[in-house]
């Protein structure tokens, strides 16, 4: 695909949804920091939304957003006087039809060349009808390029994901769509790939030979609060494994790419996806664990259990933990696992991969102290809420004995260039007006991923868990997590004992 690097992109964003929380709180300044910046010039957005808004009114809320969020007053006028508003029925026919005069008018107003971006932030049950009926009414009909962003989730199985797949196909090629996964636009995500493939002393030792294991960690310190009703459909592993773990496994699992180009490196992805060891529904509790959290005291504060929180079932079965074990069955990570875990309502906000390697053939320097001892070395990927790496190594300890302490050699984004770390939506944005694919998911990726999943959920929903709730509010997760990694002869690595060195 032809990325425009040179010139700076175009386009008209019709944002569908765009009342609500993810646009006031993620796009709308992600939209404003590219303009800042000068990344974008000529564009303009059509807001669309069910709610009656007049230009003037949806300009307030837009300016307010950027405001708050953003945090900025700068050229805020200027800004949005590029925002016109649209009060639309996605089943109506003639909407469409004044939404493209709109779009039309506005296209030639500021000089767009008939670029368009479809941006839908809204319930995924009105995707597939969005998308057909731009494409009834003309809204496709342009002479520049034409892109679908989808927020996720994309389906909720396999089956409704690739029903909601060639329904959007009648509209758009595959090359048009990008269906966005939040965390492959953040800073340290994208330099999984460089620290894999740029470094000498890293890509050799990336195989079973030397690694001993890898764990992926995303925690949330928050619950479900308003968002009872979608979580009751959804839970952990559809809300987080299928898409933002698997990626992460994907690119620290996938095979160097031939060309740093979106093709390639999604090739390689799908490829490691098609190389996971497949479930099987008599597999899933040796491989798979599930939690729900309890009441639990927070800062003097009493936060409620899962089942008595808002839109939420009294005997809910909705996992709002997973852990599980991964396997690759190819030549590079065969007898390695990978481990997963997400959970909400944990101790600690954060997203970290922490890679084990293998302890050296003998130990020089045993201890009949055991934290003496040499410790296994370790790469640590800090996400979020923290950006940067660290390298856990063994030096000698001050004296005249040869003992041994861990020391970290540290990188933060956060102490260095923070500042000029964009924020995953403006990285992702800008991708899409630029062409560039990479840091979206391919269908190929969406459909090897939900296929993996589908069995663990229909094991699940067919069978009720007994011991839920089964962790505390406020607490590291369900015993069952760590005896997961037990019987391997392994440990989950405390975050706070990983903490970034700023």
């Amino acid at each position: 695909m032809q990325v425009n690097v040179t010139n700076k992109p175009t386009a008209l964003i019709i944002l569908f949804g765009a009342t609500g929380d993810l646009a006031k709180r993620k796009l709308f300044p992600s939209i404003y920091r590219l303009f800042q910046k000068k990344n974008i010039e000529k564009f303009a957005v059509i807001g669309v939304a069910r709610r009656p808004l007049t230009n003037a009114e949806f300009q307030e809320n837009v300016k307010d957003s950027v405001q708050t969020f953003a945090d900025s007053h700068e050229n805020v006028d200027d800004f949005v006087s590029h925002f016109s508003y649209h009060s639309h029925d996605v089943s109506s026919s003639e909407s469409y039809i004044e939404l493209k005069n709109i779009a039309d008018k506005l296209d030639e107003q500021y000089d767009l060349n008939g670029n368009r971006i479809f941006y839908l932030a809204m319930a995924p049950e009105f995707f597939g009808t969005i998308a057909e009926q731009v494409k009834a009414q003309g809204l496709t009909d342009t002479t520049g390029y034409k892109r679908l962003v989808i927020e996720k989730p994309f389906g909720t199985s396999f089956e409704s994901a690739q029903e909601l797949n060639v329904q959007i196909r009648t509209a758009f090629s595959e090359d048009e769509i990008y269906r966005i996964d939040h965390y492959l636009g953040k800073e340290m995500v994208q330099n999984i790939e460089v620290i894999r493939f740029a470094n000498a002393m890293f890509e050799p030792l990336w195989n079973n030979q030397y690694i001993s294991n890898i764990q992926v960690t995303s925690s949330e310190t928050l619950g479900v609060e308003e968002r009872g009703r979608y979580y009751e459909t959804s839970g952990a592993l559809r809300d987080m494994v299928q898409n933002h773990l698997m990626q992460m496994v994907a690119l620290l699992a996938m095979e160097p790419p031939i060309k740093l180009t979106d093709e390639e490196i999604r090739s390689e992805k799908a490829r490691a996806f098609r190389s996971l060891r497949p479930m099987k529904k008599e597999d899933v509790e040796a491989f798979f664990v599930r939690g729900q959290y309890d009441e639990g005291t927070v800062s003097n504060s009493l936060l409620p259990a899962y089942r008595n929180e808002p839109s939420v079932d009294s005997e809910s079965n909705t996992e709002t933990y997973v852990a599980g074990k991964l396997l690759i069955d190819n030549f590079r990570w065969a007898g390695v696992p990978f481990y997963i875990r997400t959970g909400k309502r944990m101790d600690v906000k954060s997203t970290k991969i922490v890679v084990q390697f293998k302890d050296i053939p003998m130990n020089l320097y045993y201890s009949k102290e055991p934290e003496e001892n040499v410790h296994p070395n370790l790469l640590v990927i800090h996400i979020q809420p923290e950006e940067g790496i660290t390298l856990l190594l063994n030096a000698k300890k001050n004296g005249n004995q040869m003992q041994t302490k861990p020391v970290r050699l540290s990188f933060s984004n956060t102490s260095i260039d923070r500042m000029n770390t964009p924020e995953a939506y403006e990285k992702l944005l800008f991708d899409s007006m630029r062409g560039d694919a990479t840091n979206f998911t391919h269908w190929d990726e969406v459909a090897l991923s939900w296929k993996f999943v589908d069995i663990i959920s229909e094991v699940w929903e067919h069978t009720k868990d007994e011991t839920f709730p089964n962790y505390v509010a406020g607490s590291a997760g369900p015993k069952c997590a760590d005896n997961l990694l037990e019987k391997d002869g392994h440990f989950w690595w405390p975050i706070e004992n990983l903490e970034i060195d700023n």
